[in-house]
């Protein structure tokens, strides 16, 4: 493997105040964005000249190569002002690191224009026939988050045997495939909570793909530097998280604009002012900042190894997946109780309060911060022979 450490600190300490400026773009957009089930055209283009979506990609293709904890807390502070802005700024830059996977002229080809976006499906929907030069490959990716605005997708994929079957023990690859070589099945994206990220089915039906365009998440990285030592697997998961982070402090900043005017019929305090109220939000803060904390804190610890050359134990990668399901159900309990305090005000389409609690309970249908992962992770804890590959 090549080593390839960043060019340049420059375009990571900018990535917070860029954020920042996109969160105010996508709170003003969020309304629309849910309505239309696709990020706002301006909120795009604003991500697109920051390069938040490709800024796990290494900097050999010009990109911010940002440490896990820059990136991750850009996308929790868009989260703030949008859950489904955030969620897809978290989807496209986990993807972005699929680039150190692939071949030079594949990682190029897909990243190296600042303004690409990348959506994923990694989990093998599809099937790959090797021919001459890559791979012919056909299949449906439900779950395509910011699809719609993506300028490729990767696909996961078992590559047939020759003979139109996966073989005994099936070869997976991921594919990168131009999206406009892709079928979007836009009716499909019908829910009930992070509508604007636009997650619609995708199918490929006998596209080639060159072999250049093509990696294998378990051969590993192609780089060598910290970035792409720390685990892949548990980047994804704490992506899944920053959203929900970022979607909890919305939803306290959503009750407290709420809690200074809200006078319910016939009271002589407002929502704020009841003890009910205080103790309810001081409780939703403690939480929130202490789920904040262990999932700052482990990235830390993994990334401290990978930058001294340590291996990333089975204990710190199980810290990460602990810290990430730990935040996305911890946020979602938070969104919950703001979401119940708001009562009757709450309940209407046209609340803030009450499109963040169809987004947190959304965010948590995901497999990464599935309950699943406890068993996972308390396998771990306990000693007990668990499959570690994606952990």
């Amino acid at each position: 493997m090549t080593s390839l450490l960043p060019r340049t600190e420059a375009p990571r300490e900018s990535l917070w105040p860029r954020a920042d400026r996109i969160r105010l773009q996508a709170q003003a957009a969020a309304a629309d964005t849910d309505r239309r089930r696709r990020l706002a055209p301006d909120v795009v283009e604003a991500l697109r000249d920051a390069g938040l979506m490709r800024c796990a990609a290494p900097a050999s293709v010009g990109a911010a190569q940002a440490p896990p904890a820059d990136a991750l807390a850009g996308a929790e502070t868009i989260a703030r002002g949008d859950a489904a802005t955030g969620w897809c700024v978290s989807i496209a830059m986990a993807t972005s690191l699929l680039a150190a996977y692939l071949p030079a002229a594949g990682a190029a080809e897909i990243f190296g224009d600042p303004r690409s976006i990348a959506a994923g499906v990694w989990a093998p929907r599809g099937t790959a026939r090797p021919v001459d030069g890559g791979l012919v490959v056909s299949g449906c990716w439900p779950f395509a988050s910011g699809i719609t605005h993506a300028d490729y997708f990767f696909g996961g994929c078992l590559v047939e045997d020759g003979r139109g079957k996966p073989g005994g023990v099936p070869a997976m690859r991921t594919v990168g495939i131009p999206a406009a070589q892709l079928r979007i099945l836009d009716d499909t994206w019908q829910t009930s909570g992070l509508r604007g990220t636009g997650s619609h089915d995708v199918v490929a039906e006998d596209v080639f793909v060159p072999t250049h365009r093509t990696l294998s998440l378990a051969h590993g990285p192609v780089i060598d530097a910290p970035l792409y030592r720390f685990p892949v697997f548990g980047y994804f998961a704490l992506a899944i998280a920053a959203a929900a982070l970022g979607n909890a402090r919305g939803a306290i900043d959503d009750l407290l604009d709420l809690a200074g005017s809200k006078l319910s019929y016939g009271a002589r305090r407002t929502l704020g002012e009841k003890p009910v109220t205080q103790t309810a939000v001081a409780q939703a803060e403690a939480c929130l900042r202490a789920a904040r904390a262990l999932f700052y804190a482990a990235i830390e610890d993994a990334w401290r190894a990978v930058s001294t050359g340590e291996a990333v134990t089975m204990d710190l990668r199980t810290g990460l997946r602990l810290a990430a399901t730990h935040a996305a159900r911890t946020s979602a309990d938070v969104v919950r109780s703001m979401y119940d305090l708001g009562g009757g005000s709450a309940i209407y389409d046209g609340s803030p309060l009450q499109r963040r609690f169809r987004d947190a309970a959304t965010v948590t249908a995901h497999i990464q911060v599935s309950p699943a992962t406890w068993e996972t992770t308390g396998r771990m804890l306990l000693g007990i022979p668990t499959d570690t590959d994606r952990l």
